[in-house]
Order: structure tokens, then C-alpha cells, then sequence
């Protein structure tokens, strides 16, 4: 069964926000990677991290509890930057391949795919998409559990 959680978008502050709900909800951070730590990529979709964003965080999870994940990153100049208000996606994580293709396909009809579901270099199989009623998802499986 899916899973669903909120995923937030900063300009360049998500560190500091991140180190502040963990200072509320208390706990570990489960993941913290920064832009500078991608590995280099061929597609031109996915360029280099500027000198300036290479210290951003491409990715943040911060467990709230046994259902509850907190997720975030920052903006890049390739995103541009994130709209207060609009700034969060939807992020469901799957039990499997195939549950992440159903659900991806049918939210996404009609909607305007951003990633399409691919195996990526941290070990899921991720997509991202806007419905057709311009709310953001991303859907994830991880095919190597953490």
C-alpha cells in the first residue's frame, strides 16, 4: 500500500528549515544530500549544480513518525524558484514497480510530466508530474530499501 507525504520546496533555506521542524519534532534526519553531491549526468535535462547551489540540498527527510516522512529541497536555477503557497508536492511511495507505474499513469493523465518515471542514481524508480488540476506529485519506489 502507498504511501503519502509532503514534500517542501525552498530558495536556497531549506537546511535552515529543516534544522528548525527537527528542533520541534525532534529525531534524525534520515537523509541529507546536497546538489554537490550528485554525480556528473549526460542529459542535458540535468546540468551541473552552479558554484553557488552546490551546497543547496537536493533532498531532506526528516521521519515524523512510523507513517510520517517530512521532505524537502532547494530550488536551482534550472528550477527556478519556488512560489510560497505553491511550494510543496504530494509524495507517494509504493510497495512496488508496478503500483508506482498505475498510480503515476492515472494521476498524471491529462497533467504535464516533469520526470518520467526512471531508475535514478540514488536507487528508486522516480517521477514527478503536475495533475491537471496543477497540484505537484512525485512518486517513488525504492528498489533498494534503506
Amino acid at each position: 500500500m502507498a504511501t503519502v507525504n509532503t514534500y517542501l520546496t525552498f530558495n536556497g533555506n531549506c537546511e535552515e528549515a529543516f534544522l528548525f521542524y527537527k528542533s520541534v519534532f525532534g529525531g534524525d534526519f534520515a537523509y541529507m544530500g546536497r546538489f554537490g553531491e550528485m554525480p556528473p549526468s549526460d542529459d542535458p535535462n540535468c546540468p551541473p549544480p552552479s558554484d553557488e547551489e552546490t551546497n543547496r540540498i537536493m533532498h531532506v527527510s526528516l521521519p515524523i513518525s512510523k507513517e510520517t516522512i517530512l521532505m524537502g529541497s532547494d530550488t536551482t536555477s534550472q528550477s527556478g524558484n519556488a512560489v510560497f503557497g505553491t511550494n510543496f508536492s504530494v509524495s507517494i511511495n509504493t510497495d512496488t514497480k508496478d503500483e508506482a507505474d498505475k498510480l503515476f499513469n492515472g494521476l498524471s493523465a491529462d497533467g504535464t510530466i516533469i520526470m518520467p518515471m526512471e531508475k535514478t542514481f540514488w536507487g528508486a524508480y522516480f517521477g514527478m508530474f503536475t495533475d491537471k488540476f496543477g497540484i505537484g506529485w512525485m512518486v517513488n519506489f525504492d528498489e533498494t530499501p534503506q
